[in-house]
C-alpha cells in the first residue's frame, strides 16, 4: 500500500490528515502542489480543486482510492493495515 497526501502551506486540514497519519503510525509520502505544476496537475486530474487530496495505490488489487479534506473516517477504513 502506498499513501500520497497531496498538501498546500497553511492548509489547517492538510496537517489534520497528517497528524493523524503519524498518530497512527501509517507511513505516506506527502507532495506540497504548491511546489511542482504537475504535482498539481495530478489534483486537478483527480477531480480535485482543494487539499488535502489522499490517494492511497493499493498494488496487489490495482486499486486506487481517493479523496479530499481531513477524513478520518476514510483513513481508518482505507490506510489502517488489517
Amino acid at each position: 500500500m502506498a499513501i500520497t497526501v497531496y498538501t498546500k502551506p497553511g492548509c489547517v486540514q492538510c496537517r489534520s490528515t497528517e497528524k493523524w497519519l503519524d498518530k497512527n503510525g501509517i507511513e505516506y509520502q506527502s507532495i506540497d502542489i504548491t511546489q511542482n505544476p504537475d504535482d498539481l496537475q495530478a489534483v486537478l486530474a483527480l477531480g480535485y480543486k482543494a487539499a488535502p487530496v489522499v490517494v492511497v495505490s493499493r498494488p496487489e488489487t490495482h486499486e486506487d482510492v481517493h479523496w479530499y479534506g481531513f477524513n478520518p473516517a476514510m483513513l481508518s477504513e482505507r490506510c489502517v493495515k488489517g
